[in-house]
């Protein structure tokens, strides 16, 4: 039992969802130090990116009917639309909202969950999905390696 409900939670949206609650308790410690009156400006403008960047990266791959499911067997290999700008769009949006996140909440500390975040998504996920992409596409899946960066 103890295996099925870890390996429910272990999935990028509820780690997105960790990352947001640990940056809003991480607010309640004063610092001397946040992001001041860009604080919210920057927020918004990392918010609209990145949900912008997860609808993107999910319509284009609903449309080649491939899976968004980072365990499932993808079925095409998405390289054009914001796949041209990130191999991981969806991800990439989820680091967007975290840091949307710190902006809002003004702490600097959300900084150090983003780059947990993108730690673990990294190693968690991202290989292994390249991985599963490298044995599907072959050359095909090396060359975009290549031309496109990971995050960004």
């Amino acid at each position: 039992m103890r295996s099925a409900v870890a390996k429910w939670l272990d999935w990028p949206p509820v780690w997105t969802l960790g990352g947001l609650v640990l940056i809003w308790l991480l607010a309640l410690i004063p610092l001397p130090m946040g992001f001041g009156a860009f604080g919210p400006g920057l927020a918004l403008a990392c918010l609209a990116v990145g949900l912008w960047l997860m609808v993107k990266a999910f319509l284009r791959m609903r449309s080649l009917s491939t899976t968004v499911n980072p365990r499932g067997q993808p079925h095409a290999l998405v390289t054009d639309s914001v796949f041209a700008i990130s191999r991981n769009p969806i991800y990439l949006g989820d680091a967007l909202v975290l840091l949307a996140a710190t902006f809002w909440a003004g702490t600097v500390l959300g900084l150090v969950v983003l780059g947990g975040f993108v730690w673990v998504v990294t190693e968690r996920f991202i290989t292994i999905e390249e991985d599963r992409l490298a044995d599907a596409f072959g050359d095909q899946a090396a060359e975009w390696f290549a031309r496109v960066r990971r995050w960004l």
